[in-house]
């Protein structure tokens, strides 16, 4: 248990970087000369991670990190963990196949194998390679002991024993030939919805744009479709999403834009256009940037059992009153610590494996 206290006050004190760090960034305040290099570092490695992948803007950083910190509290922490015995099992390697959508995605995964007392073996992905390596430095400093508990590879995975991989559903299958003999968590594209009944507020729906359009609309927990009641007019729901247009600052996200619009136009399909999202119908979960999804329904019970038989394609649901695990609007991009991907219990994974 001692060794386990010990992990948990290294991620208290990684959270109280965090927030430090965010108001540095925020306020300019005065800071200590053991704050000043990690914070210098810190801006450093954001500016890389800006260079090295166009989406990794300063500002989505920065959400990331903003949102670990308000997690990386003692309470919190100690609620999630403790509701386990993490120390019921055998220490093990855990081998991490690392997405690179969004900032830090594969960061719950790397709290939970350390966490739980094994050793986390992390491949890191070629779109995000700079936050994760210096955020294990930092932990590292406060806790020498995870020096030998993080690796990072850049070959072949050797001697590890259970792996959780993220990826999409082409990778998936490489990962069930080459892991499916070891205990494994192996994650595929997933998408997330929302459902509007004509009654949400104009704040409802601008708190829906946040879920949309965080991270350019790339992460599993953004909203990709719309399910609208027949006849649904997006009059309101456009109106309260213009505060948004500033993406089209950001050149990857305009370059997409004007090239999903030409091939609708040249292909004729029926689309609404706001000048920096895309409305089009379509029935499958999955749209790309700048481009929405949307299907109409006529009955809302329907429209529950629809998504309870699609679930395996869902990572969340945004909605007032329609299911019962459903995600309120402009939330989906700040997930609790007991909120697992795909709806598969990462920790208790980790635990049962032998």
């Amino acid at each position: 248990m001692s060794d386990l206290r010990q992990r948990i006050d290294a991620f208290v004190k990684l959270g109280e970087f965090f927030r430090s760090y965010c108001e540095y960034v925020k306020n300019d305040v005065q800071i200590t000369e053991n704050q000043k290099s990690w914070f210098f570092k810190f801006d450093e490695a954001i500016a890389i991670a800006k260079h090295k992948n166009g989406w990794f803007t300063r500002e989505n950083i920065l959400f990331a990190i903003q949102q670990w910190g308000k997690l990386l509290v003692r309470e919190k922490l100690e609620n999630w963990i403790l509701r386990y015995d993490p120390t019921s099992s055998t220490p093990k390697t855990v081998a991490l196949i690392m997405a690179g959508n969004i900032p830090l995605v594969g960061f719950h995964d790397f709290l939970s194998v350390l966490m739980t007392g094994n050793t986390a073996m992390i491949k890191l992905s070629s779109n995000d390679r700079v936050l994760l390596p210096l955020v294990s430095e930092y932990l590292i400093e406060i806790l020498p002991l995870l020096s030998t508990r993080i690796i990072f590879k850049e070959d072949r995975f050797e001697n590890y024993d259970a792996v959780i991989a993220t990826g999409s559903n082409n990778t998936a299958r490489y990962f069930e030939y080459y892991f499916g003999k070891v205990p494994h968590i192996i994650r595929k594209n997933r998408n997330s919805v929302a459902v509007l009944t004509g009654n949400e507020t104009p704040a409802q729906l601008n708190a829906l744009g946040e879920d949309i359009f965080r991270y350019f609309g790339l992460g599993c927990r953004n909203v990709s479709k719309l399910f609208v009641p027949k006849g649904y007019v997006f009059d309101t729901f456009l109106s309260a999403i213009d505060s948004y247009k500033a993406l089209m600052d950001q050149v990857k996200y305009a370059n997409n834009y004007d090239y999903n619009k030409a091939v609708y136009l040249m292909s004729e399909f029926e689309f609404i256009d706001n000048g920096f999202l895309i409305l089009k119908r379509d029935i499958g979960f999955a749209s790309p940037i700048a481009t929405l999804s949307y299907e109409e329904y006529d009955s809302l019970n329907a429209l529950k059992n629809l998504l309870v038989q699609e679930l395996d394609k869902i990572q969340c649901i945004v909605g007032n009153g329609i299911l019962l695990e459903e995600v309120d609007f402009g939330e989906t991009q700040k997930p609790d610590l007991a909120t697992y991907a795909d709806h598969i219990d990462t920790v208790e994974f980790l635990l049962k494996t032998s």
